[in-house]
């Protein structure tokens, strides 16, 4: 587990690292790439989820 110290040590060397402009830029380069593959991935868990419904659907008539 991460401790209370070791955040604000790390938030203080950021808030005085003069490379901040960048690591914010990157930051939410990542935050969009997180956000687009969430989105993604939810899509396809529907898709999967109505298959394996489907699969289970005629594993039941066919008994």
């Amino acid at each position: 587990m991460v401790s209370v110290q070791a955040v604000r040590r790390l938030v203080a060397r950021m808030l005085s690292d003069q490379r901040g402009v960048s690591a914010v830029e990157y930051g939410l380069i990542i935050a969009m790439i997180v956000l687009v593959m969430m989105v993604g991935l939810s899509s396809v868990a529907d898709v999967t989820i109505g298959m394996w419904g489907n699969v289970s659907q005629k594993v039941v008539n066919a008994r």
